[in-house]
């Protein structure tokens, strides 16, 4: 029953701010960043150019979540590992 809850609560942590600001836009740092430089220095050109462009912002964000997934699996993985060693060697 509390796990039920607990995820009951996550998704609603996670839909509610969906509804309540529809016309808003979820930019990234990098886009603040390059704003702020170009307003400092409006003449300034990147060192480098990225090897690949998404096509647009949802395959950008797709992108991220599935590279936090993976790194929270890869944390995940480690403690669980550590800890079934852990109570595995006491007893």
């Amino acid at each position: 029953m509390k796990n039920a809850v607990l995820l009951l609560l996550a998704a609603v942590i996670a839909i509610v701010p969906l509804f309540l600001w529809q016309d808003s836009e979820f930019g990234g740092a990098d886009g603040l960043a390059e704003k702020k430089i170009s307003d400092i220095q409006s003449d300034y050109t990147p060192w480098v150019r990225p090897f690949f462009e998404p096509p647009g912002a949802e395959t950008e964000s797709l992108l991220f979540s599935l590279q936090a997934a993976i790194g929270a699996g890869i944390i995940g993985y480690v403690i669980g590992t550590v800890r079934a060693r852990s109570k595995r060697d006491k007893s």
